[in-house]
């Protein structure tokens, strides 16, 4: 993210002394400086100054990851998942964490998609594979970071950069907290197209600037009652294989003698930040508009779009659901989250659902939802949809919700 922000206490010049203040048992000593940068010092960096030395590690063991294995989808089908189906541990969602507690749907070399229902604070967890991208459906939530503090709910995309010690703790509210989660194994970030050559988002850009919520910080142990010197867990998710691994990751649990907040201040174009669905203008034609027009964000090999409420085609011979499409090069992937879905009656979704429409199949509106389109103003819809470049495969949770009669659902 090309867009600088400084928080807390930073020396006037980068890499050069940064003292703690005359005062205390500790006066005077050295902050210790990261520097935490993408793309091996050639792409966006902050620096981090913290007060105990971020290297530190007392303790580690492994943690498993749960079931990330996957298998082919074949017979090739379209599928419908229902994950408000799945169950999350004997003792419900009050005893599942964002972090541990989240289940595979679908994945491929380049992305993981999994669903969860929280009700427990996380643990301190950092994803070394890359950037999280967390919509949240239904809930609230208290991101902590070591950057700030961020509050997201209903609508919030919350993308955290790869190696972001962090944690999740529900807040109360009247609806629990969904989150279906995209996991990259690379950066995520707007599309390129949106940005001038220096990274400022363009005139023709669904949102800007104005729109992105950034942590509010710094925040350290003692702000949010914890002892800064208190022996922490972080729970790291990593790349490996062996006879531990599933799906290629493994888990490792570095037990570090100090809290994780205790960076005094920070600046740079690298942080978490918030943005929400709500605040995306959607860009409308006079006939219906492809995909890449309602796009948000993009990763390696996978794009994430969204569909919000609008106004649709306003051509006096317009079809407003979309044309059949055949995906030549992705796979595509709709969380349907609000509304009311056009394109889709009598086909069993519903808000909750997950599909699945993979390459090399043509798909589309349901029988008869084209010409009962006709003469609509405005759609009232929200979904967030992820296409990928290369195949995916089902999850355990995947196949564990897959209804199991979608395919057949245009042939009613």
């Amino acid at each position: 993210m090309a867009h600088y922000q400084s928080m807390g206490s930073i020396p006037p010049k980068r890499h050069t002394q940064h003292r703690r203040p005359a005062r205390g048992k500790q006066a005077g000593e050295l902050y210790h400086e990261e520097l935490m940068g993408e793309e091996g010092f050639s792409s966006d960096s902050s620096l981090l100054y913290h007060r105990s030395i971020p290297a530190t590690i007392s303790g580690y063991r492994s943690w498993s990851v749960g079931n990330l294995d996957t298998v082919p989808n074949h017979p090739l089908l379209p599928r419908h998942l229902r994950p408000h189906d799945l169950v999350f541990t004997a003792k419900g969602a009050r005893a599942t964490d964002l972090v541990t507690g989240r289940r595979l749907l679908l994945a491929n070399a380049d992305v993981r998609l999994l669903y969860v229902l929280a009700g427990a604070p996380s643990p301190w967890y950092r994803n070394a594979i890359g950037d999280e991208c967390v919509y949240i459906e239904r809930g609230k939530a208290r991101v902590e970071t070591v950057f700030g503090a961020l509050e997201v709910g209903q609508g919030d995309y919350v993308i955290i950069p790869r190696a972001t010690t962090h944690r999740w703790l529900p807040r109360r509210s009247k609806d629990p907290l969904r989150a279906i989660i995209i996991e990259a194994n690379s950066h995520i970030a707007p599309p390129k197209r949106y940005l001038s050559k220096y990274g400022q988002f363009l005139e023709h850009s669904p949102y800007c600037e104005r729109d992105l919520r950034v942590p509010t910080g710094p925040l350290l142990a003692e702000d949010i009652g914890e002892d800064p010197a208190a022996e922490t867990e972080v729970w790291i998710k990593h790349r490996g294989g062996g006879p531990e691994s599933s799906g290629g990751v493994l888990g490792t649990i570095h037990v570090q003698p100090h809290h994780p907040l205790d960076v005094v201040g920070w600046d740079g174009c690298l942080y978490p930040y918030a943005f929400n669905i709500a605040d995306y203008e959607p860009i409308t034609g006079r006939v219906h508009q492809p995909p890449p027009a309602h796009q948000v964000f993009e990763g390696w090999n996978f794009v994430i779009c969204n569909f919000v409420p609008r106004k649709v085609d306003y051509h006096p011979l317009a079809i407003p659901v979309p044309y059949y499409h055949s995906n030549v090069d992705s796979d595509e992937v709709m969380f349907y989250v609000d509304g009311d879905y056009e394109a889709r009656k009598g086909s069993g979704i519903a808000a909750g659902s997950v599909s699945l429409h993979p390459g090399g199949h043509a798909h589309g509106p349901q029988p008869g939802a084209a010409e009962a389109s006709l003469g609509k103003e405005r759609f009232d819809e929200t979904a967030v949809m992820v296409d990928t470049f290369k195949p995916l495969e089902l999850g355990e949770a995947g196949a564990a919700c897959d209804d199991g009669v979608y395919a057949a659902s245009w042939s009613r």
